[in-house]
């Protein structure tokens, strides 16, 4: 994978506590007996490698990689791994699918269902969003794609976010284009990311942003050519983690932890007021017409 050759040609060699200096005629035979570590399930891919201490995950939940509660649940098993994987140091977030980083949270788990699977599926969201977004990992999105809805918070809650340069993506927060309400820690992840004032308008107007625009407003950190995302995330990987680990594992909570620890405390009474809203009639009917008219799209 181009994007970890490139990491192993720039990342320093260095332990979680700290640089290791190690003369290169004795990490050269070491490096020959250094393998890139897979592990998959049906959601989600990763590939370790332990001579950069990077691992890339990449979303493959075809077409448009909606964040089902199987890939949802799969992705925090997966992230949760490589959190207590005292040797990886950083993670690249992207999708196996071409032109989509994710479509958002997927409408089926939405409609039709019981309250109890409603409270499960807000459940795995929660979760999800509360692993990558405190994560002690650096975390990069190589956004490849559209991103819309839970694609975007997705890549909010990286560290930094590189998208593909092209007028055929976008990426925002849309819910109230869908007559959907997002949540407060919706919020206040794109406020983290972009400011009050940014927020405020997207928000309200369920507004997308093309790549440009996404760059203007701080809602992405760098734009490349389709074909450079992945390479270019992993030179920004490695820039990232010349930083020695634990000062920035000390810095990041400092900022985000007061964000997480709001969300924690009220994490009952946010399924609870999910579970009701989604369930009203009215919720209901406005997500079978979405439904439909993609449907209608597709014939």
């Amino acid at each position: 994978m181009a994007a970890l050759a490139v990491l192993r040609r720039s990342a320093p060699a260095r332990l979680l506590s700290g640089t290791l200096c190690v003369h290169s005629r004795v990490l050269a035979p070491w490096r020959q007996y250094q393998s890139n570590r897979h592990f998959s399930n049906d959601k989600i891919l990763v590939e370790m490698d332990e001579s950069t201490g990077v691992a890339v995950m990449k979303m493959k939940n075809p077409p448009v990689n909606g964040l089902s509660l199987e890939l949802l649940t799969e992705f925090s098993i997966s992230l949760e791994k490589l959190e207590i994987d005292r040797g990886c140091r950083g993670l690249i977030l992207t999708s196996a699918s071409p032109k989509v980083f994710s479509a958002g949270l997927d409408i089926t788990e939405m409609c039709g269902k019981s309250a109890e699977h409603y409270a499960a599926f807000w459940k795995a969201v929660q979760e999800m969003w509360l692993k990558l977004f405190g994560s002690n990992m650096v975390t990069i999105a190589a956004i490849n794609g559209s991103s819309p809805a839970g694609g975007c918070l997705m890549a909010m809650c990286c560290d930094y976010r590189i998208m593909a340069d092209s007028p055929k993506y976008a990426i925002g927060l849309n819910e109230t284009q869908l007559g959907i309400v997002a949540p407060f820690w919706f919020k206040d992840t794109m406020t983290h990311t972009v400011g009050s004032r940014v927020t405020e308008q997207s928000l309200q107007l369920g507004q997308m942003y093309p790549a440009p625009a996404a760059l203007k407003f701080g809602l992405v950190d760098q734009l490349v050519p389709e074909d450079k995302v992945q390479i270019t995330a992993a030179a920004a990987m490695a820039q990232w983690l010349s930083v020695p680990d634990h000062a920035r594992q000390i810095t990041k909570p400092m900022i985000r932890k007061p964000i997480v620890d709001r969300l924690v405390k009220q994490r009952e009474a946010d399924i609870d007021n999910f579970v009701s809203f989604i369930s009203k009639e009215s919720i209901q009917k406005s997500l079978q017409a979405y439904m439909d008219r993609l449907k209608q799209k597709k014939q």
